[in-house]
């Protein structure tokens, strides 16, 4: 028996377990984990199969013992199959096929997501990867080992795949992406997309938009990838990363009613429509903090947060979630992508009457040496002036994280774009300018609209 059962033992599980135990030193609390790898980075992925992380165990956020030492029970190689809301009852069977039922006075459900499976023939051929898991990335690690692969294909242009692509290139892969779209980083303005893509074919990498893939064979020991206009490109592995759909399968055995995206379906404290049974991290939706509505939005840090609010509450707490922003950076090879907020469309369909201007500066005092271009797409509403959200793209040494965060504490404060000007930034000239980039974006905005 347990007073609180966590089930999953990512982002959003471990960090309801140690708010749970920050607040109350007694109570029986339990994290059931799928594998045997709780509170690890699945972030750090990608820099593990480059190589730039050398051990895998450094991946991990808090190693077993400090869970141990804190009391919490981890039931390592254990996956929930059925959940008896009535009698408040887990079922579980661990990797070695054998069952067991667990008690609850409290259940959260924080199973995550689980990589999309497009419709593609032959996802299942050797060489062939999805990335989701540490499973997966100890998988196509033992592929390179052993194989020596020459090339690699990537199946989408978003986050994961532009992370990869700069891992296999810094292993001496020749990396090809394909994506769908007319353009990479669907998530972000087509004008700051093309950036990224120009960086990435700079660096030796092959970008092909526009084609969605058909099918992929094995033949004269190769992988042949074929697009649905009759392209074929050759690889030794292929990765496919066309993005995640949420984990509800343990949430549906309950009867837990699903939202949108087919997320679990909860309220700003993490509560299902099932009581006594929360929810939390890439399994479940979340509150978007500009629309003031639920979306789906799988990111590391809105599991965290959303993870320590259930733990919280789990704990006899009344925290509501404040909700996301979507904020995101992404380091491709040296050029970072940041964004947070809104772009035009989704902005105007929430009823905002949105202005972008996209603005190219210096980042930091021209007679410095090292001075490189920035670039920034700032979104306001027209009619109230209000700051919608920003888009940066710059050299890795250029502060790009440091200037989406302002954007989105802006954001969060429900601020004007004006009122970027009156920020008092930080100022030195090796790394800004009297009027940081941002400031001079805001500028730039307030006299378009104008």
């Amino acid at each position: 028996m347990y007073h609180m059962l966590i089930i999953g033992g990512s982002d959003a599980g471990i960090s309801a377990a140690l708010r749970i135990r920050e607040l109350d030193i007694q109570t029986a609390v339990a994290v059931v984990v799928a594998d045997a790898y709780p509170g690890f980075s699945i972030c750090g992925l990608p820099f593990l199969l480059s190589g730039e992380v050398v051990d895998w165990h450094t991946l991990a956020h808090h190693k077993a013992e400090k869970f141990e030492e804190q009391g919490i029970d981890l039931l390592l190689n254990q996956r929930a199959e059925m959940v008896f809301p009535e009698t408040k009852i887990v079922r579980t069977i661990s990797s070695k096929g054998q069952t067991r039922e667990i008690t609850y006075d409290k259940l959260l459900i924080a199973t995550g997501a689980e990589s999309t499976r497009p419709p593609i023939t032959g996802l299942d051929e050797n060489g062939v990867f999805l990335l989701r898991w540490m499973a997966d990335g100890f998988a196509m690690q033992e592929f390179i080992e052993k194989n020596n692969p020459r090339q690699c294909v990537i199946i989408g242009g978003g986050y994961i795949g532009l992370e990869m692509a700069d891992a296999m290139t810094h292993r001496g892969l020749e990396v090809t992406i394909l994506e769908v779209a007319p353009e990479i980083l669907t998530t972000m303005d087509p004008t700051l997309g093309r950036l990224i893509r120009a960086e990435l074919e700079a660096k030796g990498v092959t970008v092909i938009t526009g084609k969605a893939v058909q099918r992929i064979e094995h033949k004269d020991n190769s992988l042949h990838v074929h697009t649905t206009t009759g392209e074929i490109t050759t690889s030794d592995m292929v990765l496919v990363a066309t993005g995640v759909k949420p984990s509800t399968q343990l949430a549906q055995t309950a009867g837990i009613a699903l939202g949108v995206a087919g997320a679990i379906q909860i309220d700003r404290k993490m509560n299902t429509d099932i009581p006594d049974i929360l929810a939390a991290g890439d399994c479940a939706e979340t509150w978007h903090h500009i629309l003031d509505s639920k979306v789906y939005m799988p990111l590391g840090t809105t599991a965290h947060k959303q993870g320590r609010v259930a733990g919280e509450n789990m704990a006899g707490g009344s925290r509501a979630f404040q909700g996301s922003l979507g904020t995101q950076v992404v380091k491709v090879f040296d050029q970072i992508a940041a964004g947070t907020g809104l772009r035009d469309t989704p902005a105007a369909r929430a009823g905002f009457d949105p202005l972008t201007v996209t603005f190219t500066t210096l980042d930091r005092n021209a007679y410095y040496q090292g001075a490189k271009e920035i670039t920034i797409c700032i979104t306001g509403d027209r009619r109230t002036g209000r700051l919608l959200g920003a888009q940066i793209v710059g050299h890795r040494d250029s502060e790009i994280a440091k200037r989406i965060d302002i954007i989105a504490a802006s954001l969060y404060n429900g601020m004007q774009v004006e009122d970027l000007c009156d920020l008092d930034l930080s100022y030195t000239p090796p790394l800004s300018s009297p009027w940081d980039p941002v400031q001079q974006a805001a500028m730039q905005w307030s006299s378009a609209e104008e």
